[in-house]
Protein backbone atom coordinates (compact mmCIF):
# COMPACT_ATOMS: atom_id res chain seq x y z
CA UNK A 1 0.00 0.00 0.00
CA UNK A 2 1.20 3.46 -0.82
CA UNK A 3 0.00 6.68 0.79
CA UNK A 4 1.15 10.28 0.38
CA UNK A 5 0.33 13.83 1.35
CA UNK A 6 -1.15 16.28 -1.15
CA UNK A 7 2.21 18.01 -1.69
CA UNK A 8 3.99 14.83 -2.87
CA UNK A 9 5.61 14.65 -6.30
CA UNK A 10 6.50 11.48 -8.20
CA UNK A 11 8.61 10.99 -11.28
CA UNK A 12 11.46 9.36 -13.10
CA UNK A 13 13.79 12.34 -13.75
CA UNK A 14 16.70 10.29 -15.11
CA UNK A 15 16.20 11.10 -18.84
CA UNK A 16 16.72 14.78 -18.02
CA UNK A 17 20.17 13.83 -16.71
CA UNK A 18 21.11 11.57 -19.60
CA UNK A 19 20.78 8.28 -17.73
CA UNK A 20 18.35 5.35 -17.64
CA UNK A 21 16.18 4.74 -14.58
CA UNK A 22 17.57 1.76 -12.68
CA UNK A 23 17.10 -0.13 -9.42
CA UNK A 24 13.87 -1.70 -10.70
CA UNK A 25 11.80 1.37 -11.46
CA UNK A 26 11.31 0.44 -15.10
CA UNK A 27 10.38 -3.12 -14.15
CA UNK A 28 7.97 -2.41 -11.29
CA UNK A 29 6.22 0.77 -12.41
CA UNK A 30 4.38 -0.78 -15.41
CA UNK A 31 2.85 -3.38 -13.09
CA UNK A 32 1.43 -0.58 -10.97
CA UNK A 33 0.36 2.13 -13.43
CA UNK A 34 0.31 0.26 -16.75
CA UNK A 35 2.78 0.25 -19.62
CA UNK A 36 1.62 3.45 -21.29
CA UNK A 37 1.83 5.66 -18.21
CA UNK A 38 5.11 4.04 -17.12
CA UNK A 39 6.60 4.73 -20.56
CA UNK A 40 5.42 8.32 -20.46
CA UNK A 41 7.02 8.85 -17.06
CA UNK A 42 10.26 7.12 -18.10
CA UNK A 43 10.59 9.01 -21.41
CA UNK A 44 9.43 12.50 -20.38
CA UNK A 45 11.23 12.74 -17.06
CA UNK A 46 8.49 14.97 -15.65
CA UNK A 47 6.88 14.89 -12.21
CA UNK A 48 3.27 14.16 -11.37
CA UNK A 49 1.38 15.38 -8.35
CA UNK A 50 -0.41 13.41 -5.67
CA UNK A 51 -3.86 13.58 -7.30
CA UNK A 52 -2.53 12.23 -10.61
CA UNK A 53 -0.61 9.54 -8.71
CA UNK A 54 -3.86 8.41 -7.11
CA UNK A 55 -5.77 8.57 -10.40
CA UNK A 56 -3.28 6.22 -12.10
CA UNK A 57 -3.06 3.85 -9.13
CA UNK A 58 0.44 4.78 -7.99
CA UNK A 59 -0.89 5.59 -4.51
CA UNK A 60 -3.89 4.26 -2.64
CA UNK A 61 -4.79 7.44 -0.84
CA UNK A 62 -3.80 11.11 -0.68
CA UNK A 63 -4.04 12.94 2.65
CA UNK A 64 -4.26 16.71 2.93
CA UNK A 65 -1.19 17.19 5.10
CA UNK A 66 1.89 15.24 6.10
CA UNK A 67 0.60 15.18 9.66
CA UNK A 68 -2.67 13.63 8.49
CA UNK A 69 -0.69 11.13 6.41
CA UNK A 70 1.14 9.90 9.50
CA UNK A 71 -2.02 9.81 11.61
CA UNK A 72 -4.00 7.86 9.00
CA UNK A 73 -1.12 5.53 8.09
CA UNK A 74 -0.75 4.68 11.77
CA UNK A 75 -4.49 4.08 12.05
CA UNK A 76 -4.43 1.77 9.02
CA UNK A 77 -1.38 -0.06 10.41
CA UNK A 78 -3.17 -0.65 13.71
CA UNK A 79 -6.23 -1.91 11.85
CA UNK A 80 -4.10 -4.41 9.93
CA UNK A 81 -2.22 -5.41 13.09
CA UNK A 82 -5.53 -6.21 14.82
CA UNK A 83 -6.26 -8.89 12.22
CA UNK A 84 -5.05 -12.48 12.42
CA UNK A 85 -1.32 -12.37 11.58
CA UNK A 86 -1.37 -15.69 9.73
CA UNK A 87 -4.20 -14.51 7.49
CA UNK A 88 -2.54 -11.17 6.69
CA UNK A 89 0.82 -12.83 6.05
CA UNK A 90 -0.83 -15.51 3.94
CA UNK A 91 -2.73 -12.97 1.83
CA UNK A 92 0.48 -11.06 1.21
CA UNK A 93 2.37 -14.20 0.22
CA UNK A 94 -0.41 -15.33 -2.14
CA UNK A 95 -0.54 -11.92 -3.80
CA UNK A 96 3.23 -11.78 -4.25
CA UNK A 97 3.33 -15.34 -5.60
CA UNK A 98 0.47 -14.58 -8.00
CA UNK A 99 2.32 -11.74 -9.71
CA UNK A 100 4.49 -14.07 -11.78
CA UNK A 101 2.45 -17.26 -12.26
CA UNK A 102 -0.67 -18.36 -14.11
CA UNK A 103 -4.11 -18.04 -12.52
CA UNK A 104 -4.26 -21.82 -12.04
CA UNK A 105 -0.89 -21.94 -10.23
CA UNK A 106 -1.96 -18.99 -8.13
CA UNK A 107 -5.20 -20.72 -7.13
CA UNK A 108 -3.30 -23.90 -6.24
CA UNK A 109 -0.87 -21.92 -4.09
CA UNK A 110 -3.76 -20.05 -2.50
CA UNK A 111 -5.48 -23.33 -1.57
CA UNK A 112 -2.28 -24.78 -0.11
CA UNK A 113 -1.53 -21.61 1.83
CA UNK A 114 -5.10 -21.43 3.14
CA UNK A 115 -4.95 -25.06 4.28
CA UNK A 116 -2.00 -24.14 6.51
CA UNK A 117 -4.27 -21.87 8.55
CA UNK A 118 -7.12 -24.32 9.10
CA UNK A 119 -5.54 -25.78 12.25
CA UNK A 120 -4.31 -22.48 13.63
CA UNK A 121 -5.26 -21.14 17.01
CA UNK A 122 -6.11 -17.86 15.31
CA UNK A 123 -8.87 -19.50 13.30
CA UNK A 124 -10.35 -20.93 16.48
CA UNK A 125 -10.02 -17.48 18.06
CA UNK A 126 -11.99 -15.93 15.20
CA UNK A 127 -14.91 -18.28 15.85
CA UNK A 128 -14.92 -17.30 19.53
CA UNK A 129 -14.87 -13.58 18.69
CA UNK A 130 -18.32 -13.62 17.22
CA UNK A 131 -19.91 -15.82 19.86
CA UNK A 132 -18.29 -13.94 22.78
CA UNK A 133 -18.71 -10.50 21.15
CA UNK A 134 -15.24 -9.32 22.16
CA UNK A 135 -12.07 -7.93 20.59
CA UNK A 136 -9.59 -10.29 19.00
CA UNK A 137 -6.61 -11.81 20.76
CA UNK A 138 -4.76 -13.27 17.78
CA UNK A 139 -1.39 -14.80 18.57
CA UNK A 140 -0.17 -15.83 15.14
CA UNK A 141 -0.25 -19.57 15.76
Amino acid sequence: MRFCSSDALFGLPEPRFGIITDIGGLQRLPKIVGRGKAREMAFRGHSIGADEAKRIGLVNEVFDTREMLFVQASKIGKEIAANAPLAVQGAKEVQLHSEDVSALRSLEYNAARSAMILRSGDLQESFKLYSDKRDSEFKGN
